[in-house]
């Protein structure tokens, strides 16, 4: 397993992250154990979740799974996004994320976690109080350090300023849609990053499963896929996207390896990429997407993967999570 360090900070990671929020859902809790523990026995220390994956299943099953073995792990989780119906049951302010990071360190069983991070940009809340309860988090001793996700550039310019300019705890890292089939991120968060010292953590670095090769049609989803689970997900296959995902299949072929495991490794090459965040429902899909952190990919190879993805620098990124 390869480690790089988060962003600027001097916390290393896993290149491959594990996603969890298929937890207590479409992989149930055995699963999800069996998943985590195979996830540390191959070198995998970072795992990510949120408050609101799975309604919560997701934080439970990883408390769990990691009784006795939690300093084996950098923990993370989010917070941010609409969790109930009260008005204060969403966004980033004081109020919400203390109720939520002790909820979510009672799920964990854990009285820390390594990474805490805002799961998109609040409009209502302003930054200058999100970040000073951050700071306070950091400074109680049950937050390690704070990362931000769904962030457009300018919110993430705009915090770390903030944090430069009042002296608080600054994000060291963002999660953000990324892949061969969204490389959106690469017009002005990229930059940003690299420059300000802010490590990505990309999420759907598989197109939720455009580039594992799976989908020959939007109407023919497999059993137990995103497409087939959430329907909603089918308007995300267009023809283009999947034309897209046989190329890169043929190319994974030539070099004997899966286009899963492909994908994967492409981002892990890329700039200011910290760790990469693959969600698996299986002990053998995370077996094999472990095979991506040891393919080391030639020039000629890069070129071509970044030639036939050029198109979608531009246009909508594959997903990207606001407050309604």
């Amino acid at each position: 397993m390869k480690y790089y360090r988060l962003g600027g900070s001097g916390l290393k990671v896993s290149a491959l992250g594990l996603g969890t929020n298929s937890f207590g859902g479409r992989a149930d809790e055995q699963t999800s154990v069996n998943i985590i523990h195979t996830a540390i026995e191959n070198g995998m220390t970072f795992i990510d979740t949120a408050n609101i994956y799975t309604q919560t299943e997701s934080e439970r099953i990883i408390g769990l799974a990691l009784e006795g073995k939690r300093h084996e792990v950098v923990l993370a989780t989010k917070a941010g996004l609409v969790k109930g119906e009260g008005p204060n049951q969403r966004g980033s302010s004081r109020y919400h994320l203390m109720l939520e990071l002790e909820n979510s360190l009672k799920r964990l069983r854990t009285d820390y976690v390594d990474l805490y991070q805002i799961h998109t940009f609040d409009p209502e809340t302003p930054l200058e109080e999100t970040l000073r309860a951050l700071d306070d988090m950091v400074r109680s001793g049950k937050v390690r350090y704070i990362g931000a996700s769904n962030y457009a550039a300018w919110e993430l310019m705009k915090a770390i300023g903030i944090s430069q300019r009042e002296g608080l705890n600054r994000y060291i890292s963002t999660q953000v849609s990324y892949s061969l089939a969204d490389r959106t991120p690469e017009r002005e968060l990229v930059p940003l990053c690299l420059d300000q010292g802010v490590g990505i953590i990309p999420y759907f670095p598989l197109a939720g499963g455009i580039l594992t090769g799976k989908y020959t049609s939007a109407e023919q989803a497999p059993a137990g896929s995103r497409a087939d689970k959430e329907p909603r997900f089918v308007r995300l296959l267009s023809e283009d996207k999947l034309e897209f995902g046989r190329k890169i299949s043929r190319i994974a072929a030539e070099l004997g390896v899966s286009s899963s495991v492909l994908s994967l490794a492409w981002l892990m090459h890329k700039p200011a990429v910290s760790s990469v965040i693959v969600g698996v429902t299986s002990v053998g899909q995370l077996t094999d997407n472990l095979q991506s952190t040891a393919l080391a990919l030639d020039e000629a190879t890069l070129a071509e993967l970044d030639r036939l993805s050029d198109t979608y620098r531009n246009g909508e990124p594959f997903a990207v999570y606001r407050l309604p």
